[in-house]
C-alpha cells in the first residue's frame, strides 16, 4: 500500500530531529517537512490551515475548538513547555512586585498568546493581579503592527489597546510608555540591558520551581494538530502520529543522557538535567493525556477565566478518540 504523502509544519527541536532525520518514522505517511518558526506555523495554519500536520498553540486551539471552527484535531504530543516566570519584563523604577502592575499598562503581542495566558493566570492565582486590573497593550514586539491572528471579543469589563502606530512594544517599555511586557521572546531593550528594564521575578528559576513544587504545573505550550478532514478520512492518522513524536522524544532524552559527549552547546547539561528530574521527576516532559490531565485543565480553566474561550472546555474536546490511550505491550 502506497503512504500517504503528508505536509508537517513543526519547529527544529532535539525531541522533533529524530523525524526530520528520518531515524523515526511516521507509520503510513512520508512525510514533507517543513521547519518553520511557530509564529509562522501558527498564523499559516490557524488563518488558512495550509498544513496536514502542525505544530500549533495551545490557546489558538483551544479558542478554536470553543466557538466550534477548528480546522485541526489535536494529539497530545506537546512540543513546547515552558515556565513563564521569565516572560513578565518590566520598568524596574516602578514595578517592584506583582501587585504593582495593578491599574497598569502591559505590552503583549497577542492578548490570547499560550505565553501571555499562563503568566496571566501566575499573576492571578498567586499574586491577586486580575485581568481586569491592567490595560493590555497590543503590538509586534520589535515590528510594529502585529495583530490577533484569531480576532478576539473579550468581556467588557477587560481592557485591551492597540499599540501606537508605527511603535514597538520593545520602543515604549524602554520609553516608559507603557510598564511591562508579557512575551515569550525577550525584548531587544532588555537584551541590551536598557536602564531600568529587567525581569519582574528577579531569579525566574527559582519562582518557577517554587511554582512547580506548590501546583505539579509544568505549562504546556504548543500541542500537535491532524487536520480534520484528513483525520475523519483516515482515521489512524492521530495514533500513528502521536506514536512517532512520542518515539522520536524518547530518541532525544537519550542522546541528551550521554555524558561522553555533550549533544548541546552547553555547559553543565548534565547538573542541569539532574536538577530538573530532581524537580519535575523521571518522565519531566510527558505526553499523553493522562499525564498532562491536571495542567490541561488547569490551562482550560484560566483561558475561560480570561475572557478567551466562550465555554469552559473538558480536556477530551481538544483531541482525537484515537490519542486518548495508547496500546501497551
Amino acid at each position: 500500500m502506497a503512504k500517504l504523502e503528508l505536509s508537517v509544519a513543526i519547529g527544529d527541536y532535539d525531541r522533533t530531529r529524530p523525524l526530520f532525520d528520518g531515524s523515526v518514522a511516521i507509520d503510513g505517511i512520508t512525510p514533507v517537512f517543513m521547519a518553520l518558526e511557530p509564529e509562522e506555523v501558527f498564523f499559516r495554519a490557524f488563518r488558512h490551515a495550509e498544513f496536514d500536520i502542525a505544530e500549533l498553540s495551545l490557546s489558538s486551539f483551544t479558542l478554536k475548538a470553543s466557538r466550534g471552527d477548528n480546522a485541526y484535531v489535536g494529539v497530545p504530543a506537546f512540543l513546547s513547555r515552558a515556565f513563564r516566570h521569565n516572560a513578565i519584563y518590566v520598568r524596574t523604577d516602578r514595578i517592584r512586585a506583582p501587585a504593582d502592575l495593578k491599574n497598569k499598562r502591559v505590552g503583549v503581542p497577542e492578548y490570547q498568546l499560550t505565553a501571555c495566558v499562563w503568566a496571566r493566570a501566575i499573576l492571578a492565582e498567586d499574586h491577586g493581579v486580575q485581568p481586569a486590573d491592567v490595560t493590555w497593550v497590543r503590538g509586534g514586539l520589535e515590528q510594529p503592527g502585529r495583530l490577533e491572528k484569531i480576532p478576539v471579543e473579550l468581556p467588557k469589563n477587560l481592557r485591551l489597546e492597540a499599540a501606537p502606530a508605527g511603535r514597538s512594544l520593545s520602543e515604549l517599555l524602554e520609553a516608559g510608555e507603557i510598564d511591562a511586557i508579557v512575551e515569550p521572546r525577550a525584548p531587544s531593550c532588555a537584551e541590551r540591558g536598557a536602564d531600568n528594564v529587567g525581569w519582574l521575578f528577579p531569579d525566574p528559576v527559582a519562582a518557577a520551581s517554587d511554582y512547580f513544587k506548590r501546583t505539579g504545573i509544568f505549562p504546556i505550550m504548543h500541542l500537535v494538530g491532524v487536520r480534520k478532514t484528513l483525520a475523519e478520512s483516515q482515521p489512524w492518522i492521530p495514533a500513528a502520529v502521536l506514536k512517532a513524536f512520542e518515539r522520536a522524544k524518547s530518541a532525544a532524552l537519550l542522546k541528551l543522557a550521554d555524558t561522553s559527549a555533550s549533544k548541546v552547546t552547553l555547559p553543565f547539561v548534565d547538573e542541569q538535567l539532574r536538577a530538573a528530574r530532581a524537580l519535575l521527576g523521571a518522565d519531566y516532559w510527558p505526553y499523553g493525556l493522562a499525564a498532562n490531565r491536571k495542567v490541561l485543565e488547569t490551562f482550560l480553566r484560566a483561558h475561560h477565566a480570561q475572557g478567551l474561550s466562550s465555554r469552559l472546555l473538558a480536556v477530551e474536546e481538544l483531541f482525537h478518540p484515537a490519542t486518548l490511550e495508547t496500546a501497551k505491550i
